[in-house]
């Protein structure tokens, strides 16, 4: 009997909210999905807010009342010839389970599965959870708090479970989110010297501080930047460097 194939597990993950974890999930899921020619679910288990959930109702509601998105949405499905990816809401005691059960019954399975986890390490389940993720990427800024409360639940996770032998954590890295070109960048390197002699790997790429990360609705004229149902409009990722992140994140997984 053969085994069917496993996918790569990725969690955008940190201890502080508002530093875009869910933004870059949706972001990278729909670039792999709909550009890439890759199969992807989503599991959101950031309860209560389900922000995925929530993002992906408003997307079917924006492209549906806008012409344009329609048609560009139109074009998308039928030249890729599949459909949008699942998000399944979950709660991060269970999603494992409730991930067994999905591939178990997939069609398709898919080679990318994101969870997007409650940002502390209080919640029921969550290091057991973050055990099973084969690459977990943070998203940090140059505020010291952010960066206290990431690099210590970094830490927990690179000494503590990393050290285990039953997790299937490969790589932990780091990336600085919402660079402002106005900072120093003295800032960056004294960060990032702190950093590495933690022994904390952190991501060449850095993403520039674009306003569009931060819109709600994010659905601009002709453009499309944060949606779970259209890929990020490649001007506007070159804009924020996302097209460089992506190169490297590919290289890290190893796909």
């Amino acid at each position: 009997m053969e085994t069917k194939k496993q996918p790569v597990i990725i969690a955008f993950s940190t201890q502080k909210g508002g530093v875009g974890k869910s933004t870059f999930t949706a972001l990278l899921a729909s670039i792999l999905h709909y550009r890439l020619d890759y199969n992807v679910a989503v599991f959101d288990c950031d309860f209560p807010q389900y922000s995925l959930i929530q993002m992906r109702e408003r997307d079917l509601k924006t492209v549906m009342q806008n012409e344009l998105l329609k048609k560009m949405a139109h074009k998308q499905f039928t030249t890729i010839n599949k459909k949008s990816y699942p998000v399944f809401q979950s709660k991060t005691d269970t999603v494992l389970k409730e991930l067994e059960e999905y591939l178990a019954n997939a069609e398709i399975v898919p080679d990318f599965v994101f969870l997007d986890l409650p940002g502390t390490v209080n919640t029921a389940g969550i290091l057991s959870t973050l055990a099973n993720v084969h690459h977990i990427f943070s998203p940090i800024t140059a505020d010291r708090v952010v960066l206290e409360s990431t690099l210590s639940f970094t830490d927990v996770l690179t000494n503590v479970l990393m050290k285990k032998k039953h997790t299937e954590i490969k790589s932990i890295h780091l990336f600085w989110n919402q660079v402002d070109g106005r900072e120093k960048t003295p800032l960056y390197k004294n960060y990032g010297k702190v950093i590495k002699d933690l022994g904390i790997s952190l991501m060449e790429t850095s993403i520039s501080d674009s306003k569009r990360f931060r819109k709600e609705g994010e659905m601009v004229a002709k453009t499309v930047f944060r949606s779970t149902l259209l890929p990020a409009d490649p001007k506007l990722m070159a804009l924020c460097r996302l097209d460089q992140f992506m190169d490297e994140f590919l290289r890290i997984v190893k796909l």
